[in-house]
């Protein structure tokens, strides 16, 4: 798993690439995702286009990710999900229950005006 992280405006994007499965690939989400939250990023976007596998715990370390920076007051938005990814996320019944949107400028445009970047 490699991810860039790019910031856009008042968002932060997240490009995963290679398979989000148990060992390195849930633990890299889980660690990017806290540092995001941890230094005050409100608006996240997942880009997943890239990514070629899901599992269990990538499913289980996203729904985390997801839960615990709507705890922190954080919107979290899901971008180019593949078929492969899509239909995992469908059979496990997780896909109505995700911000999903087709392209980055779909989710940056429905981020609520409020949201505010992390002071540098």
């Amino acid at each position: 798993m490699h991810v860039d992280v790019r910031k856009v405006g008042s968002a932060i994007i997240v490009d995963l690439q290679g398979r989000l499965v148990a060992g390195t690939g849930d633990e890299l989400l889980h660690n990017v995702m806290n540092e995001l939250l941890g230094a005050g990023w409100n608006q996240i976007v997942l880009n997943i286009s890239e990514v070629t596998k899901i599992d269990s715990s990538g499913i289980g370390e996203l729904v985390q990710g997801i839960k615990l920076a709507k705890r922190l007051g954080s919107s979290v938005k899901l971008i180019n999900l593949s078929d492969q990814v899509k239909t995992v996320l469908k059979l496990s019944q997780i896909l109505p229950h995700l911000d999903i949107h087709d392209s980055e400028e779909d989710a940056l445009a429905s981020f609520a005006d409020g949201d505010q970047a992390p002071e540098a």
